[in-house]
């Protein structure tokens, strides 16, 4: 598993990069607060219920949540599952909502 920082994450957000951006919160936090990414729950990874993202098991996933625990866990999860280039946002949203 990779680790990217959220100014690097940012930074390809701004640069206009096509990212799998994938968001592993609950619903109700994901209509909260999120930056675009595809709302995919932690729950549904641990039950494999990953159908949406199958296809992209050798493209790049970001996995994002709140702190960066879950995502890490989904990140584990997946490579498990045989995905190949899982990225974990490090400080996951939290970290996003205190960049300068």
């Amino acid at each position: 598993m990779k680790v990217i920082s959220v100014s690097e994450l940012k930074q390809r957000i701004d640069a206009g990069e096509k990212l799998n951006l994938i968001d592993v919160r609950e619903p109700a936090e994901y209509a909260e607060f999120n930056i675009g990414g595809k709302l995919l729950p932690l729950g549904k990874i641990m039950g494999m219920e990953t159908d949406d993202i199958d296809s992209l098991k050798n493209e790049e996933l970001v996995l994002c949540c709140r702190s960066g625990n879950r995502s890490m866990q989904a990140c584990m999860m997946l490579e498990q599952a045989g995905f190949t280039n899982v990225v974990n946002v490090a400080g996951g949203l939290m970290a996003w909502q205190q960049m300068p």
